[in-house]
C-alpha cells in the first residue's frame, strides 16, 4: 500500500485556509460573506440606461433601492452573527432577511451604493439592522470586494460592528444637549454665556504687584474698569436676550456691545469686579444697561462661574431679568408718596419734611412764597371740576418752571401752594414772584379760557425763627393780597377772604 503525500506547498496552503476559516468563524464582530454579482449587474444596466446621478435615482423611488438588496447572496456567516441577530444557522437567518435589512436600512443603504457606484472598493457606512426578534441594532459596517473579484463583485467581505450602546449614549446625549440648549435659547429671561479668563489674568497680575485694596485702587485707576469690561468675551447670548435689547440678531447685538454697556451701568459693574476679586462667583445685583434702541434698561443680574471652572473664569452664565416695569413702578410709587398727582408738583408731606431738614441743616436765610389760586371755586361752580383741574395743571407748569432745586414748589391744599427757598434773601424772593408772575403772563397768552391768577405772599426767616412763623407771615400777606384781587375783580366784591 502506498503511503499518499503532499507536496509542501500544498500543505501550507491548506493550513492557511485553515486557519482563514477560523479566524473568520472566531472573529470577535459579525463577519458576512456576499455576492454582490447581482447588485454590479442591476447598476450596469442603470448606468447603461443613461442613470448618471445615482443617489437621485435611488431617492426617488426607494423601491431600487429594496431591488438592490433582493440581489445580495449571503454565502456565509460566522457565529457572532448568528448570536447577534439571534438566528440559529445560515439557512435560518437567511430566510428570515427581509427582517434583517429594513426600514431605516434602506437610507443608509444608499450611501453603501454611491461609494462602489464610484469605482471604490471598499465602502462602510452607519446603519440600522434589526434581529430576528425585532431587535433594532445599530451597527457600523465596514465592507471590501475581495481581490480578484473586482471585475464581479462575487466576494464581498463585511464586518457589522454593533454599536448599539454607543449610539444610544450619543442620542441620549444629543437629547441632553438638545434639552439643555432648548432650555438656554428659549428662557424667558436673557442669558449670557461669557469668557472672564482674561479678567482674572489682569487680577493675578494685580495681586502680584501686591495690591490688596481693590476698592482704593479702581478709585484711583477708574480705567482698570474699564479694561476688564473690554477684555470680557460673549459667547453666546439666548433669544430672549435679542427681544430685551432690540438687536434683529446675535451678531448685530455683540457688535454694539458699547451701546448695551455704558453710561450708569460703570459702577455696577466696579461693585461686581469687587465681587469678584474677594472670590464671590455668584451673586447678583441691579444694575442698569441700555438696549440699542438706546431705552435704558433696569435688569436683576445674577453671575455665576459654571462648575469645573472656577480656576480660570472661561466659561460665566449671566442671568439678566428685565425689572425695568418694576423699578417705574417704584418710582412712580415714590412719585406720589412725595408729589401731587395732578400738578406734579411736591406734595404737603413732602414740604414738612423739607422744613424740618432745613431747620436742621439750613442754609439760612430761606425764604418762603405763599401762593393761592385765584377764582377756583368759581370755575368749579360755572365750567366744572374738570376745567377747574386744567387750571390747577397750569399753576404745576409755572411753579416747576420757575422752582429749580434747590427751590422746591408744593401743592399743600385744594388751591394753596408753597415755594421753600433755601440760601435767599428777600431780594431774591421779590425776583421769585416777579418771576412767577411773568410766568403766568405768558401761560395766559398760550391758553385760551379762563385767564391764571394768583395771589402771592413772600417773607425771609428771621435769625433764630422757626421756619413755620416765616410761613404764617407769608401766608398773612399772601392773604392781603387775595383780598386785593377780589376787590378789583369785577363781580367779586361780594367774596370774603381771610387767613384761616
Amino acid at each position: 500500500m502506498q503511503n499518499e503525500s503532499r507536496s509542501p506547498d500544498t500543505a501550507k496552503a491548506g493550513s492557511d485556509e485553515h486557519v482563514n476559516a477560523e479566524m473568520f468563524e472566531l472573529a470577535p464582530v459579525s463577519m458576512w460573506l456576499e455576492d454582490f454579482s447581482g447588485v454590479k449587474k442591476l447598476l450596469d444596466e442603470w448606468r447603461a440606461a443613461g442613470v448618471t446621478d445615482l443617489r437621485s435615482h435611488l431617492q426617488a423611488d426607494l423601491s431600487r433601492v429594496h431591488a438592490c438588496t433582493l440581489q445580495i447572496r449571503v454565502l456565509q456567516v460566522n457565529r457572532k452573527t448568528l448570536q447577534l441577530f439571534e438566528a440559529d444557522d445560515l439557512a435560518h437567518l437567511t430566510a428570515n432577511l427581509g427582517k434583517v435589512f429594513r426600514d431605516d436600512m434602506l437610507h443608509t443603504h444608499i450611501e453603501e451604493l454611491l461609494q462602489v457606484w464610484e469605482g471604490k472598493n471598499e465602502f462602510s457606512s452607519n446603519s440600522v439592522n434589526y434581529t430576528l426578534s425585532g431587535k433594532r441594532l445599530d451597527i457600523q459596517l465596514n465592507a471590501r470586494i475581495l481581490p480578484g473579484y473586482e471585475d464581479n463583485w462575487e466576494r464581498v467581505l463585511l464586518a457589522v460592528e454593533n454599536v448599539t450602546e454607543r449610539e444610544a449614549a450619543r442620542r441620549k446625549l444629543m437629547h441632553s444637549e438638545n434639552y439643555a440648549r432648548g432650555l438656554f435659547e428659549y428662557s424667558p429671561i436673557s442669558l449670557w454665556v461669557e469668557d472672564f479668563s482674561q479678567v482674572k489674568r489682569l487680577f493675578g497680575d494685580l495681586r502680584q504687584i501686591g495690591i490688596k485694596d481693590f476698592r482704593v485702587f479702581t478709585d484711583v485707576h477708574p480705567e482698570f474698569v474699564e479694561r476688564c469690561m473690554q477684555e470680557i468675551r460673549v459667547i453666546d447670548v439666548n433669544q430672549q436676550t435679542l427681544t430685551m435689547f432690540h438687536a434683529p440678531d446675535k451678531p448685530t447685538l455683540l457688535s454694539h456691545l458699547s451701546e448695551v454697556f455704558r453710561d450708569d451701568m460703570r459702577p455696577h459693574f466696579s461693585e461686581q469686579l469687587g465681587e469678584l476679586w474677594h472670590g464671590n462667583l455668584f451673586h447678583q445685583r441691579e444694575v442698569v444697561n441700555y438696549a440699542l434702541n438706546g431705552e435704558q434698561l433696569h435688569v436683576h443680574l445674577q453671575f455665576s462661574v459654571f462648575p469645573g471652572h472656577e480656576e480660570n473664569w472661561d466659561l460665566v452664565l449671566v442671568a439678566l431679568t428685565d425689572i425695568t416695569a418694576r423699578k417705574k413702578a417704584e418710582a412712580y410709587l415714590e412719585f406720589l408718596g412725595k408729589h401731587d398727582e395732578l400738578t406734579k408738583l411736591h406734595n404737603r408731606a413732602f414740604m414738612v419734611d423739607e422744613m424740618n431738614r432745613l431747620e436742621r441743616k439750613g442754609p439760612f436765610p430761606v425764604s418762603v412764597i405763599m401762593a393761592d389760586l385765584n377764582g377756583l371755586k368759581e370755575i368749579n361752580d360755572q365750567l366744572g371740576h374738570a376745567a377747574g383741574d386744567a387750571l390747577l395743571r397750569r399753576v404745576g407748569e409755572v411753579l416747576s418752571k420757575a422752582a429749580d432745586k434747590p427751590v422746591h414748589a408744593a401743592r399743600i391744599g385744594g388751591d394753596e401752594f408753597a415755594i421753600l427757598m433755601p440760601a435767599t434773601d428777600e431780594r431774591d424772593a421779590v425776583a421769585m414772584v416777579e418771576n412767577i408772575q411773568s410766568l403766568i403772563d405768558i401761560n395766559n397768552q398760550y391758553y385760551s379760557g379762563s385767564p391764571l391768577s394768583l395771589s402771592m405772599g413772600y417773607a425771609t426767616s428771621r435769625h433764630g425763627e422757626r421756619l413755620e412763623a416765616t410761613i404764617q407771615r407769608a401766608d398773612t400777606l399772601m392773604y392781603q393780597d387775595k383780598r386785593t384781587y377780589y376787590a378789583q375783580t369785577p363781580g367779586n366784591e361780594r367774596r370774603q377772604t381771610s387767613p384761616e
